[in-house]
């Protein structure tokens, strides 16, 4: 446990129901993630590299209209503030037409289903990177491997072991052999480090349209249509990302709107109709429990993340 401090507390009563855990599991980079837990009591803990400085904060659901918020550190306030655009106030699902059986059945099932937006584009963008080209089991414990080393303790009564994500600057000090120990090679560590050089620059993508962010995201060196829009689901909120590239999403939107496999360019015309939505409706078909058949055929894919 760390240093309990006073905490800051805050109460948020949103005008549509919200899932807590629903909502933010996507900001979960594996079950021993340092930044975010889990406990049995029901609440969730997470943490956070705030502009003014670290934070730990804890959330407890009471209900669909209710959730309570204690932070730490010197970054709470911040926490605190950010707390509704974080639960998915700025989410605005009007106009969405499920279209589908299956998405209509999770849409109904899933009423407090938000889309995030942290507000914090380098600490989403710095895992993003490190699922490049690896599987998900590499990059969570490339992750767990750099913010135990070089993450700060979490402030306040956080459940042991967890830790707050590095800022930028401390990225930009990681020598080489801690990457090459940590799993990393030299091109996912040299876009985290390019991505470092100008964190300042890619903060301003919250304030900017989706198209000027997604722009602003790709000029650094190694982030691609891919990575820019597993960033700006979490960080910008943004409901219509859709993660282009990833070879099992593709099969698995297609499998379960049509019952096939589909390659990238056909899952973008098939989720074409439910523009501006496209990401809310994978994230539904996530919850929905569909599983693709397990010995489908498999098609060629072209990989986007790398450019």
């Amino acid at each position: 446990m760390g240093v309990p401090g006073t905490a800051k507390e805050t109460v948020w009563r949103p005008r549509i129901p919200v899932d807590v855990g629903r909502t933010l599991a996507t900001l979960r980079r594996g079950s021993a993630d340092p930044t975010h837990r889990s406990l049995p009591d029901g609440s969730l803990w997470r943490t956070t590299s705030t502009a003014v400085g670290p934070a730990t904060y804890r959330l407890v659901q009471r209900g669909p209209h209710e959730v309570h918020c204690s932070a730490w550190g010197t970054g709470a306030e911040a926490v605190l503030g950010g707390l509704p655009d974080l639960l998915g106030a700025r989410d605005d699902p009007a106009g969405f037409e499920a279209g589908h059986p299956l998405l209509h059945e999770a849409h109904a099932r899933n009423p407090g289903l938000r889309v995030p937006r942290t507000g914090r584009v380098f600490e989403v963008l710095v895992p993003s990177v490190l699922e490049q080209k690896v599987t998900g089991k590499q990059a969570r414990a490339s992750w767990r491997w750099l913010v135990h080393r070089y993450g700060a303790p979490a402030p306040g009564p956080a459940p042991e072991g967890m830790r707050v994500p590095p800022p930028a600057a401390v990225w930009r000090r990681i020598p080489s052999w801690d990457w090459h120990r940590a799993g990393v090679d030299p091109k996912r560590a040299g876009t985290v480090l390019a991505a470092a050089q100008v964190a300042g620059r890619l903060e301003e993508c919250v304030g900017m349209a989706p198209a000027d962010a997604d722009r602003r995201l790709r000029a650094v060196p190694g982030i691609g249509v891919w990575t820019a829009a597993e960033i700006a689901q979490r960080a910008l909120g943004d409901a219509d990302a859709v993660s282009v590239g990833d070879f099992h999403l593709s099969q698995f939107v297609g499998w379960a709107l049509v019952g096939r496999p589909l390659d990238d360019d056909g899952m973008v015309e098939l989720l074409e109709p439910w523009r501006p939505h496209r990401y809310r409706v994978v994230r539904l078909l996530e919850c929905s429990g569909f599983a693709k058949p397990r010995f489908g055929p498999r098609v060629a894919v072209q990989d986007h993340r790398w450019h």
